[in-house]
């Protein structure tokens, strides 16, 4: 799937939709002091299901990683979790073996609190690297949350680092056995991000029946064509982590590859994904707007996606945008480094709708009614390539002063 079918299907948008939306989940978050930046204190957070669930993940692909990364790869290996305890402010990352060790012992004191087992419980921490958690404090927080079906928005809030706002979705869809089931979604992220899975911490919910290899698979593929089809600022966070949750609560039969509602599943969860990478690229570290690349017609789906990443990827390309420039042969600079194969004899540009260039040669075009149309807060390019039928989208933000004043004061 190299674009969004979710349409086609019958997903749905759940208005106020988080992920507490599908039947029997549960979330509440508290301040502890472990955040000090932004006006939104929350900073620890649980996520809990009244069922056993069948569970999937993603992680960074970095070799510096937090120790939340590892523990959580061995857990989500065995198909099932029940629970999530999450932090931002810092990271559990760089800190040593003392790092595993406060990992899990944040696993226990949500176990206790919730009453599972501790071995049913992942973990994620966010924020400043080479800091030990001060676990004293996390001790007393974990049993000050009470955790309900309306506190979807507390844990998207206490995920927060640098982003200005929370971002959750939910969407639902009826089962060919006439269930509905919904999934839920909260993402955090506003910079050190770029593909490299997953970029930032997410976390996905469903009240739907799901096998635990499948729903695996669904995730890495999902991710693939939306959260990793995400850039900033070119840099890959340590603690990078998606991870998927479904508790069977709706009462369809098991989803699985040979499913009747596999299809639709899978729309269900890209949906709630690219909504999700959208939030994450709109809100990017001191952006002013929203980009997005898509590339058609290339020789396959892996090429499109180097040439779309590239392209929303250049520091150039984000400049340009930021200023409403329509530079295009910044365009092309991008997508003739990115490896996938080119022929500019063939390349069609367009800037929000408007062809500048068709068959690799510019078409005369009315400049300020562009730079118009690129003041605003979404600029979307498509490159069509000509070549077969690979397609892809990306996404990405313009880069601005902000972002430096940001990144260059992060820990002062």
């Amino acid at each position: 799937m190299s674009g969004d079918s979710s349409a086609s299907v019958g997903v749905t948008l759940v208005s106020g939709g988080t992920i507490t939306s599908p039947l029997g989940f549960a979330a509440g978050g508290v301040f502890i002091g472990l955040k000090t930046r932004g006006e939104d204190k929350l900073d620890l957070a649980l996520l809990v299901s009244d069922a056993l669930c069948s569970v999937g993940g993603v992680f960074t692909t970095s070799a510096i990683r937090s120790a939340t990364v590892d523990l959580d790869r061995e857990r989500v290996a065995r198909g099932r979790a029940r629970a999530l305890i999450v932090n931002a402010g810092i990271a559990n990352t760089c800190v040593g073996a003392q790092g595993y060790k406060d990992a899990e012992e944040m696993t226990r004191l949500a176990a206790d609190a919730l009453g599972v087992a501790a071995e049913d419980v992942l973990v994620c921490s966010t924020g400043v690297i080479g800091v030990e958690l001060p676990m004293s404090l996390i001790r007393s927080g974990v049993s000050e949350i009470a955790p309900d079906d309306d506190g979807g928005n507390q844990l998207a809030r206490a995920m927060m680092t640098t982003d200005t706002h929370p971002k959750e979705t939910a969407v639902s869809f009826t089962a060919s056995t006439g269930q509905t089931i919904t999934i839920g979604g909260v993402a955090k992220g506003s910079g050190m991000i770029h593909p490299n899975m997953a970029t930032m911490l997410s976390f996905a919910a469903t009240d739907a029946a799901v096998d635990a290899g499948f729903l695996q698979t669904t995730v890495k593929a999902v991710a693939d064509e939306t959260y990793n089809m995400l850039t900033v600022d070119g840099d890959s966070s340590t603690n990078d982590t998606f991870l998927a949750f479904a508790n069977g609560r709706a009462g369809n039969p098991v989803i699985d590859e040979r499913s009747p509602d596999a299809a639709a599943f899978r729309a269900a969860l890209h949906r709630v994904c690219t909504d999700l990478t959208r939030m994450l690229a709109r809100d990017g570290e001191g952006a002013s707007r929203l980009i997005t690349v898509q590339v058609d017609g290339a020789r396959s789906d892996a090429d499109a996606r180097k040439a779309a990443k590239t392209i929303a990827g250049s520091n150039l390309v984000k400049s340009a945008v930021y200023g409403a420039d329509p530079n295009w042969g910044r365009l092309m600079m991008a997508l003739g480094r990115s490896g996938a194969e080119a022929v500019e004899e063939r390349v069609d540009l367009f800037v929000n709708g408007v062809c500048i260039m068709e068959a690799g040669t510019p078409i005369p075009f009315h400049r300020d009614a562009v730079v118009a149309m690129m003041s605003g807060e979404q600029v979307d390019f498509r490159v069509s390539l000509n070549l077969a039928d690979g397609a892809a989208t990306a996404f990405g933000c313009d880069l601005t002063e902000q972002y430096v004043i940001i990144n260059s004061a992060y820990t002062t």
